[in-house]
């Protein structure tokens, strides 16, 4: 593949604004949820409700540093 190519697949796959980033961070939340209810369904009780807990702290963290590195970006 020439250079060229593999630049713009690399920046189809940069997020480079907070409109995107935001969709990003939404998709991972609705794949968090629906895999937290995943989990109530396999390990009922409270184990069940802890590990969906983790799943929407983990989208939390994620989007933290992916909401300061786009800031960061804009700045530079």
């Amino acid at each position: 593949m020439a250079p060229a190519m593999l630049y713009r697949i690399k920046r189809l796959f940069t997020v480079k604004t907070k409109f995107e980033a935001f969709l990003v961070i939404y998709g991972l939340g609705v794949g968090a949820v629906e895999r937290g209810i995943h989990y109530l369904q396999q390990y009922p009780g409270y184990g069940g409700w802890l590990l969906f807990a983790c799943c929407p702290i983990a989208v939390f963290m994620v989007g933290d540093v992916l909401l300061d590195s786009v800031e960061r970006r804009q700045q530079d």
